[in-house]
C-alpha cells in the first residue's frame, strides 16, 4: 500500500525539491492532493506529479478532512509554518514542513507541542544534512575524531544573491532574509555536528545598508534584479552564539555583501583533536570536506573524498541529498528508523535564531533561562 501524501503549497521550493524527490520514490508515495492559494500553481502541480482524480484547492482545510490522506507537506512562506503544521498533526496527519520550522520561537512551541501531543510525526526540510560531504563529517564527530567541539563558525554567505521571486523579501511573510533562510541549514548542521542543543546566550547584529538603496544597474544580482522599494529585509546578520558548557558558535550570513566568499549551508568546526571545514554549496569548491590536524608533529590538511560509492542509509547507491531526505523520512513513518531531522533540534535552530533578530532590534545581549 502506497503513502499518500498532500501538498500544501506548490510555489519554488514544492517543484524544485520535494515533488521530484516524491515523484522518485513513485514506488512508495502517491501525491493525492495539492493546496495553493493561487489555483493555477496547484492545478499544474497536479497535472504533472498527482495521481488521475488529485485533489486540488486553495483552502488547506480540505485536504485535512480526507481521512485517506497520511502525509501533509508544509511548503509555504515561513509565517505560515506553524498554523498549517499544527492543524495536520492535530488532523492526526504526519507533517514534513519546510525549513525553518517556524519563524518566531513562540510558532517553533506551538509546533513543538501538538506534535508532541499528535503521535505523529514532524520533520523540517533540512536536507543538507544528507549530502555525503555532511553525513561523512557527522560520522567522524560521532567517532570522536575532532575531540570536544568548542568552537564553530556557520556560514551561509552570498555576494548578490537575492531570490527575486515568491515573497522573499517580503518581512511580513517571511519573517527575515538571509538570517532566516539560508543560515538556517548552516546553523542546523553546526548543530548538528556538535551534537550540542543548548544556547546560553546570543548576541546578534542585523544590516539594512544595500537591499534598500542599490539601483537595479548597480545590483549586478545573479537572480536578476531586485526592488529597492519592496526590499525590507537584511542584508546580511551575525550572530555570536555561547553555549551553555562554554564552547562558541559564530553565524555569518548575506544575500547582499561586498564580500570575496560566497557559500552556504556551509561550517568550519574547531576541536581538541583536530578541526573540519565543510565548504558547503556555491562558489567552486562545492561541497567538499576537508579536516585539519597535527601528524608528525606536522600540519597537515586533508582532502576527504566523499564522491565516491554510495550514501549513508543506502549503500551502493548514489542518490541526491533531496532523494535521500525524503526516503529516510518515509522509513521514520514505517517505523524502519528514527527520524534524522527532529523537531527538538530544529526548534533550538529557530530559537537562536530569532534570539540573533531580537538581539539587533533591541541592541542587547538575549539570555536564555
Amino acid at each position: 500500500m502506497k503513502h499518500k501524501v498532500a501538498i500544501i503549497g506548490c510555489g519554488g521550493i514544492a517543484n524544485q525539491k520535494h515533488l521530484p524527490a516524491l515523484a522518485n520514490a513513485s514506488d512508495r508515495v502517491e501525491i493525492v492532493g495539492f493546496c495553493d492559494l493561487i489555483e493555477e500553481r496547484a492545478i499544474k502541480a497536479a497535472e504533472q506529479y498527482g495521481v488521475p482524480g488529485a485533489i486540488v484547492c486553495t483552502d488547506y482545510r480540505e485536504l485535512l478532512k480526507r481521512e485517506e490522506i497520511e502525509i501533509i507537506y508544509v511548503l509555504t512562506p515561513n509565517v505560515s509554518h506553524c498554523e498549517l503544521s499544527v492543524a495536520a498533526l492535530q488532523a492526526g496527519k504526519h507533517v514534513m514542513c519546510e525549513k525553518p520550522m517556524a519563524a518566531t520561537t513562540e510558532d517553533a512551541r506551538k509546533m513543538l507541542d501538538a506534535y508532541h501531543a499528535s503521535g505523529k510525526l514532524l520533520t523540517i526540510g533540512y536536507q543538507n544534512r544528507f549530502r555525503p560531504d555532511s553525513m561523512a563529517l557527522k560520522k567522524l564527530c560521532e567517532g570522536g575524531e575532532l575531540g570536544d567541539i568548542y568552537y564553530a563558525n556557520a556560514h551561509a554567505l552570498r555576494r548578490r544573491g537575492v531570490p527575486t521571486w515568491g515573497v522573499f523579501t517580503d518581512k511580513e511573510k517571511q519573517g527575515g532574509g538571509p538570517l532566516i533562510d539560508i543560515a538556517t541549514h548552516s546553523l542546523d548542521l553546526t548543530l548538528w555536528f556538535m551534537d550540542n542543543y543548548k544556547p546560553a546566550t546570543v548576541t546578534g547584529s542585523a544590516f539594512y545598508k544595500l537591499g534598500r538603496t542599490l539601483r537595479p544597474d548597480e545590483q549586478g544580482n545573479g537572480m536578476g534584479p531586485w526592488n529597492p522599494e519592496t526590499y525590507e529585509v537584511e542584508d546580511a546578520a551575525f550572530g555570536f552564539v555561547t553555549m551553555q558548557d562554554g564552547s562558541l558558535i559564530t553565524i555569518d550570513s548575506s544575500w547582499i555583501l561586498n564580500s570575496t566568499e560566497e557559500r552556504c549551508a556551509s561550517a568550519y568546526l574547531c576541536g581538541t583533536k583536530a578541526g573540519a571545514e565543510l565548504t558547503g554549496v556555491g562558489g567552486s569548491n562545492n561541497e567538499k570536506l576537508y579536516l585539519n590536524a597535527v601528524m608528525a608533529n606536522k600540519q597537515v590538511k586533508i582532502d576527504v573524498n566523499t564522491a565516491a560509492g554510495g550514501v549513508d542509509f543506502f549503500p551502493g547507491k548514489k542518490m541526491d541529498a533531496k532523494d535521500v531526505e525524503c526516503a529516510v523520512w518515509l522509513d521514520a513513518i514505517e517505523g524502519k528508523r528514527e527520524l534524522v531531522v527532529k523537531p527538538e533540534q530544529a526548534f533550538v535552530v529557530t530559537k537562536i535564531l530569532d534570539a540573533i533578530y531580537q538581539s539587533a532590534r533591541t541592541g542587547r545581549q538575549v539570555v536564555f533561562d
